[in-house]
């Protein structure tokens, strides 16, 4: 589905939200190069435009710059002298400490720190105002410039004053212009590298820029500069999918790149408990960012982290009400995702605070319904039975009865009905254990009152219905023992 900006009609519902429309100067600046190329105070501009400097109050740095440079360059020397030249001129004259991060032009131009970005936009700049032709290339962490002179293609590491065709000795010249010495710049291990024009290495200062905003856990801002980015690589008209091609941008994609700000943004709503400001988010970036899959998981973590937290406080009924308002933002599969959690804790908080064996019943067949029904998996239903049918067990032989008989039957009618497994088989063993107890110690009261014939009628009854129960067996040695 392709996507037209329009300026027409502008939104301000969530004006409290980052700014999802692109800047119109981003469109501008995509179609002169569409029309006839850009001349060297448009890269200027768009590169200022790109470090945030709004007003392009650098450009009359540039100006100078390319005045006082145009009359530095000898006009006789070759167009690849003249291209070294230029690298030497900008570290002599403009360049003044290497910063890693420093990626922007107006910074750059205001107080010479520079980095492989800053220093390459620059160079292709003053190469254009010199009439050298000059493409960008990048790999996965670097950039560097390559100019193109003669039917030959020269790399030109811009963050270095030897840099001009890395790998061939530099001459060292004094005053006088003798020769002094040599020094020597090892050409890089290029892996992976891709040439890319102009404005695509332009664009890698508001690249360079996100990333310094998301380090910095300012993911909203992030977002306008990913918009602007876009644009200005990709016009006025493009797809965003969730299976999109890196083949045209083969580390940065645009359109990927923007997805992932917004979801980002939308993702850091999340981590602050923001549900439902996620949500609204989702709503209003996906009506003109359009990614279903994408923005599918983005619902789905946002209405089960809040209903998460509705059951965490036991709210449950909250939980049920906050999933059915949001059922028009999420798919039918995520919706049943999401409604076996609800009924889950349901059943649950039911299981955990019933008082009868009746009570119990219903939560039961209640669970077999939504097992049936596909609402709770094979799993979980096994053990909310198994849970309930175990409390219900308890509250059967609870003090101070302790008829470890009912609950005995109890289990086993259950086993019947909603079949065996190990944890209802050890529940019986352990009552009927409890139950051979009983015999043992009824046994034993009497047998210490001296009512020997009472006693050993108590032993035989259990051992009738525990022949091989240890305690009672061992009980039947006494009275032997007694007899001779």
């Amino acid at each position: 589905m392709a996507i037209i900006f329009s300026f027409s009609v502008k939104i301000h519902a969530q004006n409290a939200f980052p700014r999802i429309e692109p800047d119109p100067k981003a469109f501008d600046y995509y179609n002169l190069g569409k029309k006839s190329g850009y001349s060297w105070q448009e890269l200027a501009g768009i590169s200022l435009w790109s470090s945030g400097d709004t007003a392009l109050s650098g450009m009359e740095k540039i100006r100078t710059t390319v005045s006082a440079l145009s009359t530095a360059i000898d006009p006789t020397v070759s167009e690849r002298e003249k291209a070294e030249f230029i690298l030497n001129y900008m570290h002599k004259n403009v360049l003044k400490s290497y910063s890693l991060y420093q990626t922007r032009l107006d910074t750059l131009l205001s107080n010479g720190r520079f980095n492989c970005v800053s220093s390459a936009v620059l160079y292709v700049i003053l190469c254009k105002s010199a009439g050298i032709d000059s493409s960008g290339v990048m790999t996965k962490d670097h950039a560097f410039v390559t100019v193109h002179i003669g039917g030959q293609n020269i790399d030109v590491e811009t963050t270095n004053s030897f840099g001009f065709d890395p790998g061939n000795r530099k001459e060292f010249h004094d005053s006088s212009g003798k020769i002094t010495g040599f020094a020597y710049v090892p050409p890089q291990n290029y892996r992976d590298r891709q040439t890319i024009n102009q404005i695509e290495l332009i664009s890698l200062i508001l690249n360079n820029r996100i990333s310094d905003l998301e380090k910095a856990n300012n993911f909203a801002a992030s977002v306008p500069l990913a918009v602007d980015r876009a644009a200005l690589l990709l016009g006025g008209s493009y797809s965003l999918t969730s299976e999109i091609s890196t083949s045209e941008f083969l580390f940065i994609d645009p359109r990927k790149d923007l997805m992932d700000r917004l979801l980002n943004y939308g993702a850091s709503l999340l981590k602050s408990n923001r549900e439902e400001e996620c949500i609204r988010w989702a709503v209003f970036a996906s009506s003109m960012y359009p990614d279903n899959n994408r923005w599918q998981e983005l619902f789905l973590a946002a209405v089960n982290n809040r209903m998460s937290r509705f059951i965490k406080e036991r709210k449950i009924s909250d939980a049920r009400i906050f999933l059915e308002n949001q059922k028009t933002h999420i798919n039918e599969t995520n919706y049943s995702q999401l409604d076996m959690l609800i009924v889950d804790a349901e059943l649950l908080n039911r299981a955990n605070n019933f008082k009868t064996s009746a009570e119990a019943d219903e939560i039961l067949t209640d669970i077999e319904k939504a097992r049936s029904s596909g609402r709770l998996e094979e799993k979980r239903a096994t053990e909310l039975l198994t849970y309930t049918i175990q409390k219900t067990a308890l509250v059967l032989c609870a003090p101070p009865l302790r008829d470890w008989r009912a609950a005995i039957k109890y289990l086993e009618n259950a086993i019947s009905k909603y079949g065996a497994n190990r944890e209802l088989e050890q529940s019986i063993r352990t009552y009927k254990s409890n139950l051979a107890a009983d015999y043992h110690n009824r046994f034993a009261a009497e047998w210490n009152k001296k009512n020997f014939d009472e006693a050993e009628r108590i032993l035989n009854e259990g051992l009738d219905e525990f022949p091989n129960d240890r305690q009672l067996l061992s009980d039947k040695q006494i009275i032997s023992k007694q007899s001779r």
